[in-house]
């Protein structure tokens, strides 16, 4: 199974439930010791969060190398965000990846 809901589906009643995602590397943001990537689909936008104490050793080294317009699948737990953005339907919530399974990446610099 590619995913076990869209991006946009998830909210704070999916807190501590795992699940699963696909889509697009919408922006990825690498702050040394923790690595948040903006994941897109056709129906929205989750946060997924990549931490180096709680991440697996080689999945947070397959996040360092995450791309624009990389197509990725992602396994993980849903959990509370430390910075709510009231902006964005999936705003209450991120992933904590356990899995990333990058399924394509884009050979190119993506379209601006």
């Amino acid at each position: 199974m590619y995913r076990s809901h869209t991006c946009g589906a998830l909210n704070a009643s999916h807190i501590n439930t795992e699940v699963t995602l696909a889509g697009w590397v919408q922006k990825s943001r690498d702050k040394g010791f923790m690595i948040w990537v903006d994941l897109r689909d056709r129906y929205g936008i989750t946060q997924l969060i990549f931490d180096e104490q709680r991440t697996d050793k080689a999945v947070f080294s397959r996040a360092k190398s995450l791309g624009r317009e990389f197509v990725i699948q992602v396994k993980g737990t849903v959990i509370e965000r430390e910075s709510k953005n009231a902006n964005m339907a999936t705003g209450e919530i991120e992933i904590l990846v356990t899995e990333l399974n990058i399924l394509n990446e884009a050979q190119l610099p993506p379209f601006t």
